[in-house]
């Protein structure tokens, strides 16, 4: 949606009410987007809806210039999104521990997303966390492709809170989730480059580490 969402979901019974931490921040960002220009709203709700798919692009580009270089580095790279879906995995289940309402359902605020239904948990930001880990997992394998994919997640960070769907804690937390797994699992994979570039070399998959 491009305008604002005039309806908002009712809360679910039981959910976690996160807007005594920080909801009259998330109120003034979201009362900032009410005011803004149609065009600059347009934009950042488009990034924040579709904007993933550039992470995608950048883990294709990465693995295209590591397999140019070193099969090592070429079996990073197609690890990065096994990784990114790692965090993915473990943000996902904490939501279903935490079980945070949505910030338009506990304030019922207008905003640029709709609403989300009642059990569609806030916290953390699966969205921040896809692109934290994408971001640090891709560091590992190329700095420069690293620092533009840590521009582009803080960016739909941001995004998020803008159109209205995460409180900043939710999107904080989402970026240290993300960055804190992927960290963890790529520091892994590059341990064990060596054995899997071996065994990937060997077989038919080798044109995935070979050019």
């Amino acid at each position: 949606m491009h305008g604002m969402a005039a309806a908002p979901a009712a809360q679910a019974d039981g959910a976690f009410d996160g807007s005594g931490i920080d909801g009259p921040a998330y109120l003034d960002v979201v009362h900032s987007a009410q005011h803004a220009p149609a065009w600059i709203n347009h934009l950042i709700n488009d990034y924040s809806a579709y904007g993933l798919a550039l992470f995608a692009v950048l883990m294709l580009l990465c693995w295209w210039q590591a397999r140019s270089r070193h099969p090592e580095q070429a079996a990073q790279a197609l690890a990065v999104p096994v990784i990114t879906v790692g965090a993915f995995a473990v943000s996902s289940l904490l939501k279903l521990v935490i079980r945070e309402a949505r910030p338009c359902q506990s304030l019922h605020v207008a905003t640029l997303e709709a609403c989300p239904a009642p059990g569609d948990w806030s916290f953390p930001s699966n969205h921040a966390t896809l692109a934290a880990a994408a971001a640090i997992a891709l560091w590992f394998v190329s700095t420069r492709l690293g620092l533009i994919a840590t521009a582009f997640a803080l960016a739909m960070a941001a995004s998020r809170v803008w159109v209205g769907a995460h409180y900043p804690h939710d999107i904080a937390a989402g970026l240290a989730l993300g960055a804190l797994v992927a960290a963890a699992l790529a520091a892994l994979v590059r341990a064990y480059a060596p054995t899997l570039s071996r065994i990937l070399g060997r077989g038919p998959l080798r044109p995935l580490i070979a050019s």
